[in-house]
């Protein structure tokens, strides 16, 4: 199994960006999907889920209206638009499968600073 998050990076506030996790290894097209986040000195929570057909997306109220979930089963992609972006969503994001195994992406960093 394999989980690679890319597409982070410096933006300034009120910028965009998007993320990527490719994925191999398992049936992705059945699993739950999600992205997580951990800032400096906290912990990792969760941001956003998808379900394994994409028609039922989650946020954490921090994100709503700013940021989307989507996935492609076809080329085992999952992705997070993030709009507006605020200094406080300054953090390395994940990747993960919401299953028995839960496996992680080793993350990307997202900074977001003027």
């Amino acid at each position: 199994v394999r989980l690679v998050e890319f597409g982070g990076g410096l933006v300034q506030p009120g910028g965009s960006l998007r993320l990527s996790c490719a994925a191999s290894g398992f049936n992705f097209s059945r699993v739950v999907m999600s992205w997580y986040r951990q800032a400096p000195g906290k912990e990792r929570v969760v941001v956003a889920v998808i379900t394994p057909g994409g028609e039922r997306t989650d946020y954490t109220d921090s994100v709503k209206g700013r940021f989307s979930i989507s996935r492609d089963n076809a080329n085992n992609m999952m992705y997070l638009q993030m709009n507006n972006l605020k200094p406080d969503d300054t953090a390395v994001y994940y990747c993960k499968t919401i299953d028995r195994a839960g496996y992680w992406g080793q993350g990307t960093q997202v900074t977001v600073s003027s």
